[in-house]
């Protein structure tokens, strides 16, 4: 088998580079782990500091889990519907694609959009980020969650934009596959961010 059959096959040509699409997905995995380990970070902090109030409210007094609750619903079913997408990509359905890409987009927007509340309001009670080390902390995990998931959405609307225009070339699938990656990821996030914040700082 000659190099250039090797590369188009998708195989690692004797003595030769690796294909595109190895040497992507490879850089990709890599972000997410370090990804994963700077939220770790946060996480580390928060918990450190999560008995830090200065005298000030704590999660008991300040979380309402009613509407955490909304929030953890809509970021778990938009990682539903962005499977429903992937799935559409797979078998090249360009409309079922785009229906489940505007139902991922919404729900992320909503998402964003009661988080963005929620912290507006604990401002305005008083308890904003300079108000004690706990909420410094909670301000900075929840706002880089919520800052990864606004970005995620800008990368949706790029998505559907580029097969509208181009279709579903190979090199889009492979953004396709790196974006709900990444859309997964920050619901496994989410998951253990309302676990530790939320409930824990709720129960104690």
């Amino acid at each position: 088998m000659s190099a250039a059959t090797a590369t188009a096959a998708g195989d690692v040509p004797e003595g030769g580079v690796a294909p595109v699409r190895i040497v992507v997905a490879y850089g990709f995995w890599i972000f997410l782990v370090s990804d994963i380990i700077m939220f770790a970070g946060f996480f580390a902090a928060y918990a450190v500091l999560s008995g830090a109030t200065a005298g000030g409210p704590s999660g008991r007094q300040l979380f309402d889990l009613q509407t955490t609750a909304i929030e953890t619903g809509c970021l778990l079913v938009s990682s539903f519907t962005c499977g429903l997408a992937s799935i559409a990509a797979d078998v090249r359905n360009k409309l079922w694609f785009t229906v489940a890409m505007a139902a991922t987009f919404v729900l992320g927007a909503a998402f964003v959009g009661i988080e963005v509340n929620e912290l507006t309001q604990l401002v305005a009670r008083g308890a904003g980020p300079d108000r004690s080390a706990f909420l410094s902390a909670l301000f900075a995990l929840v706002g880089c969650h919520g800052l990864h998931v606004t970005i995620g959405l800008l990368w949706l609307l790029t998505m559907v934009a580029q097969v509208f225009a181009k279709g579903f070339r190979e090199d889009i699938m492979h953004r396709i596959l790196c974006f709900t990656l990444f859309w997964h990821a920050l619901d496994i996030i989410w998951v253990a961010l309302f676990t530790v914040v939320y409930l824990l700082g709720v129960a104690t």
